[in-house]
């Protein structure tokens, strides 16, 4: 099957349908191929290495919210890449990522950014292997660098290095939580803005962490060390030398976030 053909089957209703009592359910007619291939639990579709610059003007180009521009963004790429999975990703429904806006649905709970990652990993394969172990690296990197990125080659590459898109932006700052509310909160702060005023920064943050993925994940494919890039810190390793998920000192905690942004140290 061609692209071509892989998206024709997405718009789902063809015209022989039209009018009659059977309606086509567009979800099926979004993850069914031709050959009959169904998205379930546990497949998993071969990653193969992009152009992180590409990628990221992607996922800032495709707007609709965080979670939507990082899937989708990394999805799309993948349909018209040359892995031996591109139609099957063609037939991935991104829209069901949009619900992740604003830390799911406006609540400013989980960050769109990070939400998408997991369900981006959760369907990847790096060399035949699970891609959900490189899913903290990118956590990490989002909790702890400083960001959107604001160098000239990233800023040129998305189309946003202009001075009316960097003064809305104004300074980049440190989530310090995989959180939307602590994100958006730190950067407000640092820069004298309202969370009203988000929209180009969390579009920018978008874009970055989209070209973090596909650094990360080129890496993994080149089987090189990731140390250095979104490593635990020490406070969290300290933390769980006591607090883990097998640890009976009260209290068990499964978690590789970072603590002190709400915890505190003792």
């Amino acid at each position: 099957m061609d692209r071509r053909q892989a998206l024709t089957q997405i718009i789902g209703i063809s015209g022989a349908a039209a009018g009659s009592v059977l309606l086509a359910n567009p979800v099926l007619a979004a993850t069914a191929t031709e050959e009959g291939w169904t998205l379930a639990v546990g497949d998993r579709l071969a990653y193969t290495k992009l152009d992180p610059y590409a990628v990221a003007l992607a996922a800032y180009k495709a707007g609709n919210g965080c979670m939507y521009q990082v899937f989708h963004g990394l999805i799309s790429s993948l349909a018209q890449s040359d892995s031996p999975d591109a139609a099957k990703f063609a037939q991935i429904p991104t829209a069901m990522a949009h619900y992740g806006y604003a830390g799911i649905l406006g609540e400013g709970s989980v960050c769109g950014n990070v939400n998408a990652t997991g369900m981006l990993f959760n369907l990847l394969s790096i060399n035949g292997n699970p891609a959900n172990g490189y899913l903290t690296r990118v956590l990490r990197y989002y909790e702890q660098e400083t960001l959107p990125l604001r160098d000239d080659a990233f800023l040129d590459a998305i189309g946003a290095n202009t001075d009316e898109l960097k003064a809305k932006v104004g300074q980049p700052s440190v989530a310090g939580s995989v959180l939307c509310h602590s994100s958006i909160t730190n950067w407000a702060r640092l820069n004298g803005k309202t969370a009203a005023d988000k929209g180009e920064r969390c579009s920018e943050l978008s874009a970055s962490i989209a070209y973090q993925i596909v650094v990360i994940l080129n890496k993994a494919m080149d089987g090189e060390d990731l140390t250095g890039i979104g490593d635990m810190t020490d406070s969290v390793g300290s933390c769980k030398t006591c607090h883990s998920k097998s640890d009976s000192f009260g209290p068990s905690v499964m978690s590789n976030m970072e603590c002190d942004t709400c915890h505190g140290g003792h």
